[in-house]
């Protein structure tokens, strides 16, 4: 219903509520001031009437009379139920009345946006615009109605039914364009930088460079702070002085935590994290290795859950049960000493971390074979741990990472063929 609506009703139910008191003022004039009383004294009265004055009636009259004044009370009756209910009425129109401005200013606080300037709708404004470009005299004799929807009162079809084309880019807001733009520009530097980093050391260097150039501009997206955690790591990875090994690890863990704080169900902030934290380990104290193990654990077992399908979260995890299984009773008894819960594993519990990997992606990995040859040997099956290892040998060495699981290989089958 519209306001114009809205103010009908009001006006007819006052107007009839107008007649009504008027009728009944007449009423109570017509009445002596004696007559206003109750129902039931009236019907006292009528009976001590009927008592006295029909002593004096013909017989023949006396049913007329009595059905007469019986008529008489029935009316006096209803007319006194009509004033109750008129006064119960006269008590809701007055609330109806109290409410309404209150109303008034709700519907007028949604539609402005809850204190914003009063604007009509883009629909509205335009047409008002064609109008007054056709008739320069049609914005002198804009309607009432037009004058209520520019303050706010517009139904919800001026919004959306009937739009043309130019109509609906007034719908836009202007920075709508300027964000698609950089969107746009964001979603090519990422596919960048992705390829890159799957390339050589001068492409993964390059892919550093180009985040760096634009880390002020996107410094506050999840997406591009763990792809610049990861090109620390390959730095890191690359290099081979202590202290600059440091700073990139430093550096990237910081960028891994605040993509974390920007977007908490994001896999790969999670990932990078954990691995800053175990890069990380080179540099620290004993306590702090420590923790920043239970830092590794956490955040890789959060990144498994949201990427439950990536085998290289579970070649990491095995490499993680795997080392906490190497640790000895003395290291042990320190994290016990230094966090009340020591990290506990198993190398079948790595095991099963190196074959899943292997299960998702069959020839993952040089690095992957290798540990599950380590593990069939420290569980005493030297037959598969051999047959690990000649899967292994048949993976060239192209990484650093391969060229170190290279070098674990050949002690390993040393030790396999003593």
């Amino acid at each position: 219903m519209s306001h114009f609506e809205n103010k009908g009703l009001i006006l007819g139910v006052m107007a009839g509520t107008a007649g009504i008191s008027l009728f009944l003022i007449w009423y109570h004039k017509m009445r002596k001031p004696s007559a206003a009383v109750s129902t039931s004294a009236l019907l006292a009265a009528g009976k001590g009437f009927n008592a006295v004055g029909l002593q004096n009636e013909a017989p023949s009259e006396q049913g007329a009379v009595v059905v007469l004044h019986g008529r008489q009370l029935q009316i006096l009756e209803k007319l006194n139920g009509l004033l109750v209910s008129v006064d119960e009425l006269k008590r809701e129109v007055a609330s109806l009345k109290e409410a309404l401005p209150k109303l008034e200013d709700l519907v007028r606080a949604e539609l402005r946006g809850k204190g914003d300037t009063p604007r009509g709708s883009p629909s509205h404004r335009a047409a008002r615009r064609r109008r007054t470009e056709a008739d320069p005299g049609a914005a002198e004799t804009t309607s009432s109605e037009e004058a209520e929807s520019e303050g706010g009162y517009i139904t919800a079809h001026t919004d959306t039914e009937g739009e043309s084309e130019e109509e609906k880019g007034w719908m836009k807001s202007p920075d709508v364009a300027v964000r698609s733009e950089e969107e746009k520009e964001l979603f090519n530097l990422l596919q960048q930088v992705d390829s890159l980093h799957k390339g050589s050391e001068d492409d993964k260097k390059k892919s550093f460079r180009l985040l760096l150039e634009k880390e002020d501009k996107y410094e506050n997206c999840a997406g591009f702070l763990w792809r610049i955690a990861r090109a620390y790591g390959d730095l890191f990875e690359m290099t081979t002085d202590a202290e600059e090994k440091k700073k990139y690890v430093t550096d990237g863990r910081s960028k891994a935590e605040k993509a974390i704080q920007l977007d908490a169900m994001n896999a790969e902030s999670h990932q990078w994290f954990a691995i800053m934290c175990g890069y990380m380990s080179q540099f620290e104290s004993v306590q702090n290795k420590i923790r920043n193990g239970y830092l590794f654990k956490e955040h890789l077992d959060k990144a498994i859950e949201l990427k439950p399908q990536d085998p290289f979260l579970y070649y990491l995890n095995g490499r993680w049960c795997y080392s906490v299984a190497q640790l000895s009773w003395i290291e042990k008894k320190v994290a016990a000493a230094l966090f009340g819960t020591p990290p506990t594993s198993t190398v079948e519990e790595a095991l099963q971390n190196f074959l899943k990997a292997e299960e998702i992606c069959p020839g993952y990995s040089k690095s992957n074979y290798v540990y599950l040859a380590k593990c069939y040997k420290d569980l005493g099956q030297k037959n598969s741990a051999l047959k690990y290892c000649d899967s292994a040998l048949s993976i060239l060495s192209v990484t650093n990472e391969d060229k170190e699981a290279q070098k674990d290989l050949e002690a390993l089958l040393l030790t396999l063929k003593l």
